[in-house]
């Protein structure tokens, strides 16, 4: 008997029971585009940070015998991917987890979140940094948003526009550490957001759409998640960078037409059904 007869994407992550980012968004979103979705949680949150109040519950020490019970099963994954890595710990482990189960067919995507807004989250220290850096090491698709561009390449950072020239030079250092494929996602360019696509061996590109609504938790863990599922599925990168930024801006138009409070993210559910 093998598990092994459907695609299937390990998502490493933390679980938000309310609030929808990480886990709680990963999972529908992978599920509606045909792949089973095998969680890894890293700690559990009653909802996210971004609330006044949250339970937590640090998973790190339980996630060793967690993912060993996966070997023991013989279970093959077409994708990985880790997002929010709340320690160093945490780090080694997803490394680990890489290396015992990427094979030939396996794409690795990781979302390096460390910070936005031009600062580092308080968790990440300069060390942590030096840890994520070691990790995009072995990624094949890296979606980091402009702040944390900057911090993978030591690039200062800055509110100015960005040129084509700065932004490719930056995709161009990250790519020498592994990815071949890069998104630098959220780029301000006055009324517009631009997404950079860096693709080994094609013509880097900029798409550009109207900023819309406000800024909401989770939208980050949406568009990562599309272009993972895109990944294993075998969808040309920069259409998948279109899709994903697309639903995203749609999901947050619809999110204000019902008046839901930005903490709590985006309503994609109203959407999934127009995922494949």
């Amino acid at each position: 008997m093998t598990h092994n007869n459907q695609k299937k994407i390990a998502v490493i992550n933390d679980i938000s029971g309310f609030g929808r980012c990480s886990i709680t968004v990963a999972m529908p979103i992978i599920s509606a585009m045909k792949l089973q979705c095998c969680p890894v949680p890293t700690s559990i949150f009653s909802n996210h940070t971004g609330y006044p109040h949250y339970f937590f519950d640090d998973y790190t020490v339980k996630m060793p015998e967690y993912i060993e019970n996966w070997k023991r099963l013989d279970l093959e994954f077409e994708g990985i991917y880790s997002g929010f890595l709340g320690s160093r710990e945490q780090i080694d482990i997803v490394r680990s987890f890489i290396r015992d189960f990427k094979t030939e067919r396996t794409v690795v995507i990781v979302d390096p979140i460390m910070g936005d807004h031009g600062k580092a989250y308080t968790t990440y220290t300069k060390q942590m940094c030096q840890e994520m850096k070691r990790l995009t090491e072995y990624a094949d698709i890296l979606t980091p948003n402009l702040t944390e561009a900057c911090i993978l390449t030591d690039t200062p950072y800055s509110d100015r526009h960005w040129t084509m020239k700065e932004l490719i030079s930056m995709a161009e250092s990250i790519r020498k550490e592994g990815p071949e494929k890069i998104v630098i996602t959220g780029i301000r360019q006055g009324d517009f957001v631009a997404n950079l696509v860096y693709e080994a061996g094609e013509e880097p590109r900029i798409l550009r759409s109207h900023r819309v609504g406000s800024e909401r938790a989770g939208t980050g863990d949406v568009f990562s998640s599309i272009i993972a599922a895109d990944a294993v599925n075998q969808v040309p990168f920069a259409q998948s960078v279109k899709k994903a930024g697309n639903f995203v801006k749609k999901c947050i138009l619809r999110s204000e037409e019902l008046n839901i409070p930005r903490p709590d993210g985006v309503c994609f559910e109203e959407y999934l059904t127009t995922l494949r």
